[in-house]
């Protein structure tokens, strides 16, 4: 915001012109929330399909947004201590669920806004042709280290045991398991080389840096339990309105087209 400190009273006048102006000619629709700020809860697969749909929406609005991304149990945890979030989107949608349940979330806004997917991403300099092998890559002997979310806190971690159990090979490298904070921890963890193979978000691997850097291929969505999505405005936020306008926002063409692009599975 330009600080004017010694204007003159024309010049003090012509600003309150152009003030007015601007409202009035606007952003029109979801203007209202202008001028307010959001803090949102992201689970970590978001990572790069909310900051373009952040920056859109920002654009679109003059609301501005505080993401933070993380793991959707330790969110989950935050708020039911109290942590100040305007909107939680988690990559479990029993986390929101129960949330509302509890009253720690509005009534009635809690929306399922996508399913996700995984895949076994491996670096393009690996030795181990990931789309050839599938599953069996994780077996292959160069293989050393597999990052995985910690399935503890992390859905997508979780979906990476039960695929593996599902091919029948968890026991076979659970010894080789490195467990990321978050699912873009784990894959931090590939992309760098500090593990050899990962089972990560297909949003994540789709993203630019690591489109281009490695190679995956797609675990059968038969192979473990659905990554249903969802999301709930926080009970006490003081930015209701501007948060319902979010949702609508993600709900829209714009935000459907960034989910879609990074590989999301749309529920509406």
């Amino acid at each position: 915001m330009m600080i004017v400190r010694k204007a003159a009273p024309i010049l003090l006048v012509t600003w309150v012109v152009v003030a007015v102006g601007m409202m009035v000619l606007g952003m029109g629709g979801l203007a209202s929330a202008s001028g307010e700020e959001l803090t949102i809860a992201a689970a970590s697969d978001l990572n790069f399909a909310f900051k373009k749909i952040v920056s859109d929406f920002e654009a679109s609005t003059g609301t501005h947004v505080r993401l933070s991304f993380g793991s959707s149990g330790n969110f989950f945890s935050q708020i039911q201590h109290g942590a100040p979030y305007d909107l939680y989107f988690s990559a479990d949608i029993r986390y929101p669920q129960k949330l509302e349940q509890t009253g720690h979330a509005v009534p009635g806004s809690l929306y399922k806004y996508a399913v996700g997917r995984i895949v076994v991403w491996t670096p393009k300099s690996s030795p181990v042709s990931v789309g050839k092998l599938g599953m069996d890559a994780l077996l292959a002997p160069s293989i050393q280290k597999i990052a995985i979310a910690n399935p503890k806190h992390a859905p997508y971690g979780r979906a990476a045991i039960s695929s593996m159990e599902h091919f029948k090979i968890f026991d076979r490298v659970k010894d080789k398991l490195v467990l990321g904070e978050n699912i873009s921890q784990a894959a931090q963890f590939v992309e760098s080389g500090a593990a050899d193979i990962g089972i990560i978000a297909l949003s994540l691997a789709l993203a630019p840096a690591m489109n281009e850097a490695g190679q995956y291929w797609e675990i059968p969505t038969a192979a473990h339990p659905a990554l249903e999505q969802g999301a709930v405005i926080v009970a006490g936020t003081k930015h209701q309105q501007a948060a319902k306008a979010f949702l609508d926002f993600l709900r829209g063409p714009e935000g459907r087209q960034v989910m879609a692009g990074y590989g999301f599975v749309l529920t509406e």
